[in-house]
């Protein structure tokens, strides 16, 4: 099969499409035929060398988090999947490939009004923002949240699901990308270039403060959301985009007696990864058939463009997802 193949870590340069072997499923497995994958901000770390797959090193380094498809073949003890099936879901690498291998119950049934090739823009962002949010945030109707990159990927479905459960939402964006956020539903769209967000969302929430905030940034951001949750809150970290290191004054956290929460969903062990999927499945999937959430694609790459495909992403240009093309 083909694949992008991180040949040594650095620029763009380095990723290389290559002949390698095929997988081969397991006895509770199934091989998808990929027909598009998706791009991450954890691809372009990878790439880098800053964020290696779990588990030893594989012969083929192969990038990609997320895919859709349809099922090539079946391991033996599959029951509730057949060939042919169109399906979705996230996996810890290798997605940037013809063929990849997962577990059965990490597959998501591709929704009947979204095309198998959009498909690929929704796991990993809704699922991440989902598990934020929903699981770790505990968000509920009723709820305000502020999310940071609202125009990202795991941002525009972080709008989507708070206004399916019936929620508030504040996002920061640039100031180009703000009309996107206000297409989508959210509330409140702050400019961070021009804006402070902790005053905004004083005046928004008059003082009260947001139940979660989903932070991909970190660095300097982290002491402003501890002002902007209300007593009680919780800000959820699922991204370090502006630094790993950050202080902040512990007197500001302990009187909220809030929560700060770090989460990844690459590195969790596979029954944790499982249990997040059945949840997103049950809880969520069903709002793609009702229409009340979309993927929101940005552009789209021919696998063989794959190195244009980081250089853009790296440019912060994108609104949504930038998907791959088998």
């Amino acid at each position: 099969m083909r694949a992008v193949v991180i040949t040594e870590y650095g620029d763009v340069d380095v990723l290389k499409i290559q002949e390698v072997p095929d997988p081969d499923p397991g006895p509770d497995q199934v091989l998808v035929e990929v027909t598009a994958s998706a791009m991450n901000r954890a691809d372009l770390a990878q790439r880098l060398g800053q964020y290696p797959a779990p588990g030893p090193k594989p012969l083929h380094e192969i990038p990609g988090l997320e895919y859709s498809g349809r099922i090539a073949a079946v391991g033996s003890q599959v029951m509730d999947w057949s060939v042919g099936d169109a399906v979705m879901g996230i996996v810890a690498g290798g997605a940037m490939a013809e063929l990849v291998v997962t577990y059965e119950r990490m597959l998501q049934p591709v929704p009947s009004n979204i095309d198998v090739s959009d498909a690929a823009a929704i796991p990993e962002v809704f699922m991440t923002a989902h598990d934020a949010l929903v699981t770790q945030g505990m968000f509920a109707s009723g709820s305000r949240a502020l999310v940071h990159a609202g125009a990202s990927g795991v941002g525009t479905a972080s709008i989507q699901i708070v206004k399916a459960l019936g929620g508030e939402i504040a996002v920061t964006c640039s100031g180009g990308k703000a009309s996107s956020c206000k297409g989508l539903g959210a509330d409140v769209v702050i400019d961070y270039a021009e804006q402070d967000f902790v005053e905004v969302v004083e005046q928004w929430t008059r003082g009260r403060g947001v139940d979660v905030v989903l932070d991909v940034i970190g660095g300097e951001y982290l002491a402003r959301n501890l002002q902007c949750i209300k007593v009680q809150g919780r800000v959820i970290q699922v991204g370090v985009m502006g630094g790993s290191v950050a202080s902040f004054p512990l007197g500001a956290l302990l009187p909220k007696r809030a929560s700060l929460i770090g989460t990844v969903l690459r590195s969790r062990p596979i029954e944790q990864k499982i249990d997040a999927n059945q949840r997103f499945v049950q809880e969520l999937l069903p709002r793609f058939d009702d229409g009340a959430l979309k993927p929101v694609i940005d552009s789209r790459y021919p696998l063989e463009d794959i190195a244009n495909a980081h250089t853009y992403m790296a440019a912060n240009a994108n609104v949504g997802k930038i998907l791959i093309d088998l």
